[in-house]
C-alpha cells in the first residue's frame, strides 16, 4: 500500500469511527431504552466474563448481552427513519416500529437463554 493509499485509508477510518461515536451518542442521548441497557451491561459483561469457566462460556454471557444494544441501535434506527416521514399512523410504519421492538425482546430472551444454559448447570 503505498503513502496515498494509506492516508486516504486512514482518513476514511478516522472518519467512520467518528460517525459511530455520533451514532453512540444520539442513540444514547435520545433513547432510554438504550440508557438503561448500557447500565445493565455495564453490570452484567464484566459479570459474565468472571463467570463464565472457559473462553466460550465467557464470550456466550458477554456476547448476548452486548447483541442487546446492538439491536437495540437497529431498533432506533429504524424508528428514527419512520419518524423522520411523518407522526401520522401508517400501517407498514406500525409494523416496522413493532418488528424493531420484537427484535429487541429476541435479543433480551436470547440472554436469558444463554445466561440459563451456560450457568445452570454449575448451580446444580
Amino acid at each position: 500500500m503505498d503513502k496515498l493509499t494509506g492516508n486516504i485509508f486512514q482518513r476514511r477510518l478516522l472518519r467512520s469511527f467518528g460517525y459511530s461515536m455520533q451514532g453512540l451518542r444520539a442513540t444514547f442521548r435520545e433513547e432510554e431504552a438504550f440508557r438503561v441497557e448500557v447500565l445493565l451491561a455495564l453490570l452484567f459483561v464484566p459479570l459474565g466474563l468472571y463467570l463464565g469457566e472457559t473462553g466460550v462460556a465467557r464470550a456466550l454471557l458477554a456476547g448476548s448481552v452486548c447483541l442487546v444494544l446492538i439491536v437495540e441501535m437497529v431498533n432506533s434506527a429504524v424508528e428514527s427513519v419512520v419518524d423522520r416521514f411523518g407522526a401520522e399512523h401508517h400501517e407498514l410504519s406500525g409494523r416496522a416500529k413493532d418488528q424493531g421492538s420484537s427484535a429487541v425482546f429476541l435479543a433480551l430472551f436470547l440472554v436469558l437463554l444463554v445466561w440459563g444454559t451456560v450457568l445452570w448447570p454449575g448451580i446444580f
